[in-house]
């Protein structure tokens, strides 16, 4: 194959994986429990809980990609449902420190545990174990294409029960 059928073959590649995925983010949009909180306010919990620090609204924002205004009434709101707290920066006292609260916590871990569950039922009725292989390998590229720029993929991070690269020598 010549360098633009490599492209093309890349490029219908590139569409299946993101309608696929985008397909499969709407099915489990629809699994989360009825708890009243907006995929926006889930994405901020989320974000706070992965980088498991305290952080400022426009800090957050920036991570977000979201203009700081926007994210004013999204935080207020979780503050009120007591799954976000503000704190003041010991370090600059005119800002404020958002972190997740165990409440954040728990309605995060129970989201995800419905998701899980209703996935892990869905691959254990529609695939194969040669095809759950397949998938289990699939998630570690999946996490590798979605790194930033530079940031070394570290297999290490996968969760407990993932199928790590070392449990497969000389794939990687």
């Amino acid at each position: 194959m010549d360098g633009n059928g490599d492209l093309e073959a890349l490029l219908a590649i590139a569409h299946a994986t993101r309608r696929s995925t985008l397909a499969l983010a709407r099915q489990l949009r629809r699994m989360r429990s009825d708890h009243g909180v907006s995929a926006a306010k889930l994405a901020l919990l989320s974000r706070l809980e992965r980088l498991g620090r305290p952080m400022t609204a426009s800090d957050l924002a920036q991570v977000e990609r979201l203009q700081p205004q926007s994210i004013t009434r999204l935080i207020a709101d979780l503050e009120e449902k007591g799954l976000l707290r503000r704190t003041q920066d010991p370090v600059d006292r005119r800002q404020f420190l958002l972190a997740i609260t165990p409440g954040g916590h728990d309605l995060l871990a129970e989201d995800a545990a419905r998701q899980n569950a209703w996935l892990a039922q869905k691959m254990a009725d529609a695939l194969t174990p040669s095809e759950r292989e397949i998938i289990s390998i699939a998630a570690r590229l999946m996490d590798k294409l979605s790194l930033p720029p530079g940031e070394p993929f570290d297999p290490g991070s996968l969760p407990v029960g993932a199928n790590r690269p070392e449990e497969h020598p000389g794939r990687n």
